[in-house]
């Protein structure tokens, strides 16, 4: 069998041909990336700044609204003081402060001298009448603890709480005034102190007094002594924040949504990009946190002198009550879309976890179908629009959320469960095509 006679062996690049190729490639590797990959390029870096910057202000944000409904709310500013006037050191407080106050108004020695007058009307030998002249000291003693105990059975009762949130209502409108430095009104500004007037009260005390037999009580004048609410050396620098914050309040929060939103339709991978707006809103509310747990021990560390710590405590974490409600429902907020935005997307556990709950839709779907119920066009119209009912539910969610009235937590949990419970009754009704 003859065999073909074998070709001619391929000839070797030239020398030439070789450096022409690596020259190429040198260029290659040299040349600037294409205009599209320089733009992605821009947008992801204006996208984390976004971002950023979001994480950043959503902290004044929180804040600004807290500051704004302290002062422009007056039902959600007696909301937060009410509670104070059941506090036992804010009550304790108070007794103390009346109760000098009214013993510094009682003229103990005219007292002395009538009870030795009537001594010795009354025929005790003056010996006896003489010596009631020299229990000064005693008989303060005991005034002190019938006017201690007469305030204390006033501040312990009904009639101080209804003198506390009428009084704290009344003044709300001063508020404004005391806090922006401006002062007036019943409460005021002074030796960087905020104090509200505790006329009412002492003058109860002294209608009690005379009830309960001790007559020159009536003769003491109408006072008017302040109890400090809040007060700090720092309070110059409290009033300009604080103004700044009220201003802010109707606007910051929703610039910083829009920001937030900015930084995700620039991102390449959006649902990236929103997994990590929200984590870093979730890292800004866990500093702020621990921002204000050290604001308050400083607070409380830097009291002027005569201020009762246990009572500034109270009126403390009664203010910052609804402060540190809003940092954990945004951080819950935060917390829930991070999730719900991981959940949706390709990774195995997102896909093991929309897997099982698909199949066991599935299966209770396939058990009501063997019962009887067929969905028929409802779950063909459902599959056609499965998508459009998704934004829909996610809408009427945000909406629900962002138009309640100071959401909590449990309003922010509750919400998510909702929405999570109709994507559930969408992936139910949805038969296939």
């Amino acid at each position: 069998m003859a065999t073909s006679a074998p070709g001619p062996e391929p000839e070797p690049p030239a020398a030439g041909g070789l450096d022409e190729l690596r020259q190429r490639i040198a260029a290659l590797e040299q040349h600037e990336p294409p205009p599209a990959v320089r733009r992605h390029r821009v947008r992801a870096i204006w996208s984390v700044l976004l971002i950023v910057l979001a994480s950043v202000l959503s902290v004044p944000s929180v804040v600004a609204v807290w500051a704004s409904s302290i002062v422009g709310d007056t039902d959600r500013y007696v909301a937060t003081v009410a509670p104070l006037a059941s506090d036992p050191d804010i009550q304790q407080a108070v007794t103390r402060r009346t109760t000098a106050v009214v013993l510094d108004r009682i003229d103990v020695p005219s007292v002395v001298d009538r009870l030795a007058k009537a001594a010795q009307q009354k025929g005790v030998p003056p010996q006896a009448a003489d010596l009631l002249t020299h229990l000064s000291g005693p008989i303060r003693t005991g005034l002190g603890d019938l006017v201690g105990s007469t305030v204390q059975k006033v501040v312990s009762s009904s009639a101080f709480e209804t003198i506390w949130i009428e009084a704290n209502r009344t003044v709300h409108s001063s508020l404004d005034k005391a806090l922006t430095g401006k002062g007036g009104g019943a409460v005021s500004l002074q030796n960087n102190q905020v104090s509200i007037d505790l006329g009412p009260v002492i003058a109860r005390v002294k209608d009690q007094l005379v009830k309960a037999g001790f007559g020159p009580a009536a003769r003491i004048p109408a006072l008017h002594t302040q109890f400090v609410v809040f007060a700090s050396q720092d309070i110059g620098r409290v009033k300009t924040g604080f103004r700044l914050l009220e201003l802010a309040g109707g606007w910051l929060p929703a610039v910083t949504v829009l920001i937030a939103a900015a930084g995700v339709l620039l991102a390449a991978r959006r649902r990236r990009a929103l997994v990590g707006a929200a984590l870093g809103v979730a890292a800004a509310m866990l500093v702020l946190g621990v921002v204000l747990a050290a604001f308050r021990a400083i607070y409380l560390d830097r009291l002027p002198p005569g201020v009762s710590t246990a009572a500034a405590a109270s009126v403390f974490d009664a203010l910052s009550h609804f402060l540190r409600s809003a940092v954990r429902a945004v951080f819950a907020l935060a917390a829930v879309t991070a999730l719900g935005a991981f959940l949706i997307g390709p990774s195995r556990p997102a896909v093991t976890v929309r897997t099982a709950c698909r199949n066991g839709i599935g299966a209770v779907r396939g058990t009501a179908d063997s019962a009887g119920l067929h969905l028929g066009a409802v779950g063909r119209f459902v599959h056609r629009r499965k998508r459009p009912l998704g934004v829909l539910i996610l809408a009427v969610g945000a909406v629900v959320l962002f138009t309640w009235n100071y959401p909590t937590t449990g309003v922010v949990l509750w919400c998510a469960f909702a929405v999570l419970m109709a994507f559930a009754v969408r992936e139910f009704l949805d038969t296939g095509p």
